[in-house]
C-alpha cells in the first residue's frame, strides 16, 4: 500500500492506494499532538511508502515505520489530487482549516498559485471562530447562514476584528442569520481576489473543508458567475485531495 498523509493544522487525512486504487480513506482531528495522531491513523498499516504533505508534513520523519518516507509540497499535492477527481481542472480553490490555495493548472501542470497561510482571515478557522459567536455548529453554520436576507457588508475579515462588528450588527439590530452572511460573502469577496490573480479558469475544483459549506459554494458561485457542477466541481470527499495527491504521487515514483 502506498500512503499519502495530509497532516494539516485542523485535520489529518490518510489515503493509501493498492495497485492505483484508493483502498482507504481515513480523516482524524490534529489536536495538539499530530504525532499519536498520525500513529492512530496507521495503526496496524504496513506501508511500502508514505508522503506526507500539508502543514506538518516534516513530522512523518518522526514516525517509525520501516518503509520510505517522503514530503511534497501542499500546492503539488492539491494539484494532483485535482486533476485525479477531475482531469479536465484548469484552477485549484482550497480553503481549509488555516490556509487558502489559488491554483492555476496548463496541461496538467502548476503554472501559478497564491496561498494565504500567514492569517487564518478566509479560512476555515474564521468559520469556525465566527460560528461560535452564533453559537451555531460550524457543521450547520453554512445553512444557517443562507436564511439571511440582505446582508450587510462586513468591513474586516480579520478573524478578531470581524467577531466585533457582527456584535456591534447585531446590537443594532440586524438580523444574526444576515449577518452570517455578510461574514460568508466577506470571505468569498477575498477568495475570488486570490482567484483573479492567478487567472481564473474553468472548470475549478474546490477542495478543503470549506467546500462543504454550502453558502460559501452558493455565494462563490454567483460572485464568479460559474455553474455548480459543471465550472465549479467538488469532489465527493473535499478534504482528501491533499492527501490523494500525495498517495498519487508516492504511487508514480514506485
Amino acid at each position: 500500500m502506498i500512503v499519502g498523509l495530509d497532516i494539516g493544522s485542523r485535520s489529518i487525512e490518510l489515503v493509501g492506494l493498492v495497485d492505483g486504487v484508493t483502498e482507504l480513506t481515513l480523516r482524524v482531528p490534529t489536536t495538539f499532538d499530530p504525532i499519536s495522531q498520525c500513529t492512530k491513523l496507521l495503526d496496524g498499516l504496513r506501508p511500502a511508502s508514505l508522503v506526507g504533505t500539508g502543514y506538518g508534513r516534516n513530522l512523518i520523519q518522526r514516525l517509525d515505520l520501516g518503509c520510505e518516507l517522503s514530503t511534497i509540497t501542499e500546492i503539488k499535492a492539491h494539484a494532483l489530487g485535482a486533476m485525479h477527481f477531475f482531469p479536465q481542472a484548469r484552477t485549484v480553490l482550497d480553503i481549509g482549516g488555516q490556509d487558502t490555495k489559488a491554483i492555476s493548472l496548463a496541461k496538467g501542470k502548476v503554472v501559478k498559485f497564491e496561498m494565504n497561510d500567514r492569517c487564518a482571515a478566509g479560512t476555515g478557522k474564521f468559520l469556525e471562530y465566527t460560528a461560535g459567536v452564533f453559537q451555531i455548529s460550524i457543521e450547520n453554520f453554512g445553512e444557517y447562514a443562507l436564511k439571511g436576507q440582505n446582508p450587510p457588508e462586513i468591513s474586516s475579515i480579520c478573524t478578531v476584528f470581524a467577531e466585533t462588528e457582527a456584535t456591534s450588527l447585531m446590537a443594532r439590530g440586524e438580523h444574526p442569520e444576515s449577518i452570517a452572511m455578510g461574514l460568508h460573502k466577506a470571505i468569498v469577496k477575498r477568495t475570488v481576489n486570490m482567484l483573479n490573480r492567478v487567472s481564473l479558469n474553468f472548470p475549478m475544483v474546490f477542495s478543503g473543508g470549506v467546500a462543504n459549506n454550502p453558502c460559501v459554494l452558493k455565494l462563490l458561485a454567483e460572485e464568479i458567475n460559474a455553474v455548480l457542477g459543471t465550472d465549479i466541481l467538488v469532489p465527493q470527499e473535499p478534504d482528501m485531495v491533499g492527501a490523494m495527491g500525495a498517495a498519487l504521487h508516492g504511487n508514480t515514483n514506485c
